[in-house]
């Protein structure tokens, strides 16, 4: 096993097969990533939500790569290990208007930075402690198609896929449909709920080492992973809040009103940072989903972080 240091500088902004490898390796061997944030550095630590405004959108989604694995063929899987995720110390949470879950009822820019330096937690006004559990929001491989595709939305490849689960000591398997299978990386999170429901995380540029192999003709049709525990399970209280719905999507946004409205009245927390941090620890579910014509979608929010319980 070889252990490789990528260059920081050699980033993609779309996915494209036909991109130049940043590196070489054989199956088996180790990457270290020093992945830049989502924003590619136009939000600092020094950031106000006006900058949210400012973003150049050609610059979001910085991937690094990608990495040719050789040997890897169309019909492969590509196995991939989180070894090890760390923090630089900083991030950012925030409401960009015209995205989220709730846009039409959060359209003013909201911007949040986190001090990550304790290592495994931040906290929001004296108020909550949140945990920190880091990963990549994106991990992928080359599409089939020729052409130049945004990272967003996430496919058979992979991608955008913000899974909060693949932490350190996972593991994550993808089709291959080019030679070399091509795989970038992109979008730290320090910390997520399941939904990411007003689209940001705490958002924060990291440092990753990954290692690659490949199962021959496993002929998956979309990733596949092996976790060992779930993120965070040392809560023993949660609150919960439902929303019935015909619609799934109306579903989840009652669920997610509720929770905001339970976090804002008990609390005493502004709404913004009870939509931000609905996303950064609230677990939105499908519940229920056979009585028609009804949907039933929760969000789960550990009743722990909260500093008086």
């Amino acid at each position: 096993m070889k252990v490789h240091f990528i260059d920081p500088n050699k980033v993609h902004y779309v996915w494209d097969n036909s991109l130049d490898p940043a590196i070489e390796i054989d199956p088996g061997d180790r990457v270290v990533f020093e992945l830049r944030d989502v924003t590619d550095n136009q939000i600092t630590p020094n950031s106000t939500a006006e900058d949210l405004t400012k973003l150049d959108w050609n610059r979001v989604y910085p991937l690094s790569g990608p990495v040719y694995i050789k040997g890897a063929k169309p019909g492969d899987a590509l196995v991939v290990k989180i070894i090890d995720i760390k923090t630089k110390g900083w991030g950012w949470s925030a409401i960009i208007p015209g995205f989220g879950l709730l846009a039409e009822e959060f359209y003013e820019p909201y911007l949040r930075i986190w001090d990550l330096s304790a290592g495994d937690y931040t906290t929001l006004d004296g108020k909550v402690v949140i945990p920190l559990n880091p990963f990549c929001g994106t991990m992928g491989v080359a599409r089939a198609e020729k052409g130049k595709f945004p990272v967003m939305p996430p496919g058979p490849f992979g991608g955008n896929m913000d899974l909060k689960h693949l932490t350190r000591g996972s593991t994550l398997m993808l089709p291959i449909f080019v030679n070399g299978a091509l795989f970038s990386v992109g979008d730290g999170h320090a910390a997520q709920g399941d939904g990411e429901v007003c689209v940001t995380a705490i958002e924060a540029p990291l440092y990753v080492v990954l290692e690659f192999d490949l199962i021959k003709d496993a002929n998956i049709k979309f990733p596949r992973a092996i976790i060992h525990k779930e993120p965070l399970e040392e809560f023993s209280t949660y609150y919960v809040t439902m929303g019935i719905n015909s619609d799934l999507m109306e579903a989840a946004r009652d669920a997610v009103r509720e929770m905001i409205s339970l976090i804002v009245s008990k609390y005493n927390l502004k709404r913004e940072d009870a939509y931000i941090l609905v996303s950064l620890m609230g677990d939105l579910r499908i519940a229920e989903i056979v009585d028609k014509p009804n949907w039933i979608v929760t969000v789960h929010l550990p009743q722990d972080i909260f500093i008086e319980e």
